[in-house]
């Protein structure tokens, strides 16, 4: 049986780190930090169960791994693109709805919450790295590092080329169609997505672990549904019209070919 009690530790934790971010947000008047540190947590979360944890040590090493490759690299690109822009226009309009009760607002719709999310997200890596069984790493924590290896190109890579795209003054205004974004529209959402279906994949190796597919379940939906591709493209059209056509010949998610006029 998992030891509960780190559980109940990490969620301590990191609504903790989250409620002195929330602190220095309030000192600073910008809620966009929050996004910096979106990876950072699953790094407290995993670290803290690897150290309190007596599940097999390899395991819990490479997901520890994974999940600080992963999450040190995601805060270092989010931090180098938001660097001096400012608060994100997300919490902006967020600050100017609440008013005066922003401060209070914030604590709870976006800190806590996020401390929230990130904590029920690293289910399956705690499960992973407390449980005993195997000793040694099995075939599928391979299959599951290179499902993750296949994840994390696509959202470096993705990330990449995009950065490349908007750092070039002869772009502005239009859609970014090149390289991996030529098969999906958000290839930094899937590789995001497959990461955790990967680790799933390796915290599978004891089968009584089935019940954390609520974490890739959860991060595929969210970036699907909530804060990834359905935010980002809700007023896109409106910027750049020739987006409307890129939706309609490119997959959102799943790269594929795009459609071919008939």
């Amino acid at each position: 049986m998992l030891p509960t009690w780190i559980f109940t530790i990490n969620l301590g934790a990191i609504v903790g780190f989250l409620i002195l971010l929330w602190v220095l947000s309030l000192y600073l008047k910008d809620s966009s930090i929050v996004d910096i540190t979106w990876g950072l947590g699953f790094i407290l979360i995993s670290w803290i169960t690897f150290i309190l944890g007596e599940g097999g040590r390899d395991r819990a090493l490479l997901l520890a791994i994974l999940v600080t490759l992963w999450g040190a690299r995601l805060a270092l690109h989010i931090g180098i693109r938001n660097y001096g822009k400012g608060e994100d226009p997300r919490y902006k309009a967020f600050r100017s709805s609440w008013g005066k009760r922003y401060w209070w607002g914030s604590l709870f719709q976006v800190f806590l919450l996020q401390a929230f999310l990130c904590w029920l997200i690293s289910l399956s890596v705690q499960a992973g790295m407390l449980s005993k069984e195997p000793a040694q790493l099995s075939w599928l924590a391979w299959v599951g590092t290179a499902v993750w290896i296949f994840g994390y190109f696509f959202e470096v890579v993705g990330d990449w080329q995009l950065t490349r795209f908007k750092s070039n003054p002869e772009n502005r205004g239009k859609v970014m169609n090149q390289g991996l974004w030529y098969y999906t529209r958000h290839p930094n959402y899937f590789g995001e997505a497959v990461m955790w279906w990967g680790i799933f994949l390796i915290v599978m190796e004891d089968w009584r672990n089935g019940w954390t597919i609520i974490s890739p379940l959860l991060i595929t939906y969210l970036l699907l549904k909530v804060s990834g591709v359905k935010l980002l493209e809700k007023t896109v059209v409106k910027r750049r019209p020739k987006y409307a056509e890129y939706q309609r010949r490119t997959n959102a998610f799943v790269p594929w070919f795009p459609k071919k006029d008939t």
